[in-house]
């Protein structure tokens, strides 16, 4: 079996739910109380994937960066030598929608080609919601990336749009 060792980077504008969508990955659990991200936060996560007869030990080093960054040299910094990305967006909140494409031009302009995963989080806020499916398949086509609905809260598609990542990662 190989194994690789890959940094990704979790990116979106402040509060969509990053470090969340992290903490239920990586520890299984979900904190009502808010934490801002200062700087970055990185977590480690390992898998086993198939790619045709060859087992693939994978394992994420996941880069939490804080939200609402100006993309600047510190950024470029942060970015560089990932082999992927999921970007965040608050499905109550559409001008976190808006943003997507931003977020991936700016990661694309130092890790070109490199595979994204787009996510709308806070699907269990059903009342409060104000991004559609439609809305977010848009939205992600922009970004040339496949996109899930999660819920750090529940665990709704959590895993597996991490592991959606890690397939591309290593395909």
């Amino acid at each position: 079996m190989s194994s690789l060792q890959k940094k990704v980077c979790l990116l979106g504008e402040f509060a969509v739910g990053k470090t969340s969508l992290v903490r239920r990955f990586i520890e299984g659990v979900f904190e009502d109380k808010y934490l801002s991200t200062i700087g970055t936060k990185v977590s480690r996560k390992k898998f086993q994937f198939s790619k045709g007869t060859q087992n693939i030990g994978l394992t994420m080093l996941i880069w939490d960066l804080a939200g609402g960054e100006k993309f600047d040299r510190m950024m470029r910094n942060y970015y560089r030598g990932s082999a992927g990305a999921i970007i965040v967006c608050d499905l109550t909140r559409p001008e976190t929608t808006q943003a997507l494409e931003r977020y991936a031009q700016d990661f694309w302009s130092i890790n070109a080609n490199a595979p994204l995963v787009v996510v709308g989080n806070k699907a269990d806020l059903v009342d409060e919601r104000r991004v559609s499916d439609e809305e977010l398949a848009v939205a992600a086509k922009k970004c040339q990336a496949n996109y899930f609905v999660s819920s750090a809260k529940t665990g709704k598609d959590v895993e597996t749009l991490f592991e959606a990542l890690g397939q591309k990662i290593i395909a």
